[in-house]
């Protein structure tokens, strides 16, 4: 049933399938209980990115006059509404959106976040015409306010992004969902089945699963998807910018020195990689060959945190963000690490090093998209946790564009191997063929996304 109003209540005892409906209401129920520490959650984070701030009602599925106006002009073009989360998925839609584009000229993005940096890398994604909000929070009321302003033709999520609430009502909407770049590792998976009675029918209610991967694939249709494709990585199909690349090539031949990217670190990796780092360069010689770490950090309100450990570690920093005209000055050329504290200049810093140590894969949170990495001609080493990009991991080990390393230690010995000419020459071309190889994922899914959206 779309809503309680329309249940006949025919038997006194709970069957089966009533089972789903009360796991749903006990949902919605805390969630409703729970709006006011939601809200507070996203003032609080909003202190240091004060973005979380801007626009909160929209949250709640309120919008005011001129947001409602806005939306309702240029009627008669298709709407689809594409959800990422934050900034990975906000990137990584710019190929799908663009092949989108080229399918249906007309059509008006509708791009949805829940993340300030995601927010704002979608920005990048906007033409004329097009509307940007918040993801709803998933209660019944705020999913049906927002379907029933923005009234899309289809909507698709990024890679990961299911909503008990969100699914049942786009259904009663009559909206049809699809899962774009779709992945489900095995921990999730088990943690999705333990409460199944609310995310079954979640992942029931989908139109149509785009897998990376035949074990994405396979995991969904255990999890109650009823139609899986495998469509691959859409993230291949990503395009660094050419004027980032010249960047970052400015920055390599202002530095001198070899450059070792640390790259999208996570709270808790840095003091390991800075210890390890110290111990491997003690016996290097300090000259202007000795390598050079730049650490750039996954999110943005810990880059003060980064800038002070690396201090605490007794060594010299230099920040990106006070460069002056963006290049390194005379005392960023004599500073033992670089901090990344800039957004939106991945591939600059990829650009510039001669490896990169792939940051949230030294610590048991699954690693980070490195497929950027070698698109844009940068060898990898990662550490032993990759689960949230295992076929892609696993696949550039054995395309020889990247090592596998099991702590920071052997990773550290490993950049500074691959930071010789011989070694890393080899290494940055097969990392393009690498990422060469696997493209055309973004093609496919737009025309199953528009498939899907007419059969529907």
């Amino acid at each position: 049933a779309c809503s309680s109003a329309s249940l006949t209540v025919r038997r006194t005892v709970a069957t089966p399938r009533a089972v789903p409906w009360l796991a749903r209401q006990a949902y919605s129920l805390l969630l409703r209980l729970g709006t006011p520490a939601y809200l507070w959650r996203v003032w609080a984070r909003g202190r240091e990115e004060p973005a979380y701030r801007a626009d909160w009602p929209w949250r709640l599925g309120w919008y005011g006059r001129a947001y409602r106006e806005a939306v309702r002009r240029a009627p008669g073009r298709p709407v689809l509404w594409l959800h990422a989360v934050s900034l990975g998925e906000a990137r990584a839609a710019a190929p799908l959106v663009q092949a989108l584009r080229a399918q249906r000229p007309g059509m008006r993005l509708l791009l949805t976040h829940t993340t300030a940096t995601g927010r704002e890398a979608g920005r990048a994604l906007l033409q004329e015409g097009d509307l940007q909000t918040w993801l709803p929070y998933d209660t019944p009321g705020a999913v049906r306010r927002f379907l029933r302003l923005h009234r899309p033709q289809v909507g698709v999520l990024m890679e990961t992004e299911v909503w008990p609430n969100l699914q049942h009502e786009a259904r009663c909407a009559g909206v049809p969902m699809v899962l774009a770049n779709a992945r489900l590792s095995e921990k999730s998976l088990k943690q999705g089945l333990r409460v199944g009675a609310l995310m079954r029918p979640a992942a029931q209610a989908m139109s149509l699963c785009l897998a990376q991967t035949p074990e994405d694939a396979e995991r969904l249709m255990h999890m109650g998807a009823p139609r899986v494709r495998v469509a691959g990585n859409v993230k291949f199909d990503m395009t660094p910018a050419a004027p980032l690349l010249t960047l970052g090539h400015a920055w390599q031949a202002a530095s001198a020195r070899p450059l070792v990217l640390a790259a999208s670190t996570r709270e808790g990796e840095e003091p390991g990689l800075l210890a390890a780092w110290q111990a491997a360069c003690a016996s290097l010689p300090s000259d202007e060959h000795r390598p050079r770490l730049c650490i750039v950090p996954r999110h943005p309100q810990r880059f003060d945190e980064v800038a002070t450990l690396v201090r605490e570690a007794g060594l010299n920093l230099s920040r990106r963000s006070a460069w002056p005209q963006g290049l390194p000055d005379a005392a960023a050329q004599s500073a033992d690490v670089w901090l990344g504290d800039s957004m939106g200049e991945m591939p600059a810093y990829y650009a510039a090093a001669r490896v990169a140590l792939l940051g949230g894969s030294f610590a048991p949170l699954g690693g980070q998209n490195l497929i950027e990495a070698a698109a844009c001609g940068c060898p990898v080493v990662m550490g032993p946790s990759t689960f949230n990009f295992a076929e892609a991991a696993a696949l550039s080990e054995q395309a020889g564009a990247a090592l596998r390393v099991a702590d920071w230690a052997e990773g550290v010995a490993q950049a500074l191997r691959v930071c010789e000419p011989a070694v890393q020459g080899p290494m940055s071309a097969r990392a393009l063929g690498f990422a060469q190889a696997h493209r055309g994922a973004a093609q496919a899914m737009a025309e199953a996304i528009w498939a899907a959206a007419s059969a529907d």
